[in-house]
């Protein structure tokens, strides 16, 4: 009714054609509409495809300040604004429609400061700092609630793990990890957060040791080991599967990847990388992982793969970074600008 008495619908004589058109499809029986079949009888399902990608900071050899963004749909990479300081090492986040950059390290020091970026307004603002500083850190968002898990607070690897609520702008602790891990990576499967490998400090060794926190009970228990030892590792989820990907264990960097099944607590190889890559971002977007950036042990990378897990592929992103960049922030976002 209310689209028959739009004025643009009864100018139009087309249009008019085609609300007639739906108007005796939806007066007929059940059994009879399910026999026409044409592209206006097809319901329409929304683009899967979010908007962006957005890349925050890094190093690129030093902490910088600059956001990139990859539009999916123009196939493009845009600057938008700088972060407010210089900023790599740091956990990024996108929660309650804002993307938020972690603690990290400004060229001089770790900070526990964190920055929100508001996409519709470009624009950069300071939230509470966590309790601890905290670089190299895993982020996560967990029932509303943004986790920085382990990172180095510059002179031991931490264990500790704390939470936010944008609800009340307060961070508060939850139970520690069993294990200290710097460089960790982390991510959530199922209403569980997991922190993958990482490097504990004490031992002096990559760690292939993996944690699962329950934030029903508050605490952390240890799942399957992966089957290398991997600190920096690139960690995404897809499909309910956790994947590990590149990182390295002391100077070798790996391109291998792995995947962790909840479901039945193992772990298994799939396909290399094209590169091999440690401290890049990860994240899933409609049905592929995006791997982007890092650095091979020598330089830091501009470039971008992605892997299908229908085919067991990686694939080259035609088009790289402007900046090649490690340890950056990375996600993906449906509507951010």
């Amino acid at each position: 009714q209310t689209v028959e008495e739009e004025a643009l619908i009864k100018n139009n004589n087309t249009c008019k054609d085609f609300l007639i058109e739906a108007m005796k499809y939806h007066l007929l029986p059940l059994d009879q509409r399910q026999l026409i079949k044409n592209p206006r009888t097809k319901p329409r399902t929304p683009v899967s495809l979010p908007k962006v990608m957005i890349v925050v900071g890094g190093q690129a050899p030093k902490a910088i300040r600059s956001v990139e963004c990859y539009d999916f749909e123009e196939e493009r990479w845009d600057q938008v604004a700088e972060l407010p300081s210089r900023r790599c090492r740091a956990g990024v986040v996108f929660m309650a429609g804002n993307v938020y950059a972690v603690g990290g390290f400004n060229g001089s020091l770790r900070v526990r400061t964190v920055d929100v970026y508001d996409g519709v307004k470009d624009q950069w603002t300071s939230i509470a700092s966590m309790q601890e500083r905290r670089s190299t850190l895993g982020a996560a968002v967990l029932n509303d609630l943004l986790y920085a898990v382990g990172g180095f607070d510059g002179s031991t690897g931490l264990a500790s793990v704390e939470a936010y609520s944008y609800k009340t702008n307060e961070w508060f602790f939850v139970a520690p990890m069993n294990t200290r891990r710097s460089s960790v990576g982390v991510g959530v499967v199922e209403g569980k957060l997991y922190a993958v490998g990482g490097y504990d400090g004490a031992s002096r060794q990559c760690l292939s040791t993996v944690e699962q926190y329950n934030p029903a009970t508050n605490e952390w228990t240890y799942v399957a080991d992966m089957s290398t030892r991997r600190s920096g590792a690139g960690v995404g989820v897809l499909s309910g599967l956790l994947y590990a990907t590149g990182g390295h264990d002391g100077p070798l960097v790996r391109k291998s990847v792995e995947v962790y099944d909840p479901g039945t607590n193992t772990w298994k190889q799939v396909a290399d990388m094209n590169m091999c890559r440690r401290n890049a971002g990860v994240c899933a977007v409609n049905g592929l992982l995006y791997v982007v950036g890092g650095d091979d042990g020598s330089c830091n990378l501009a470039s971008v793969e992605y892997y299908n897990p229908i085919t067991d592929k990686w694939t080259l992103l035609p088009t790289s970074m402007s900046t090649g960049r490690s340890y950056a922030g990375k996600l993906s976002v449906g509507e951010l600008v």
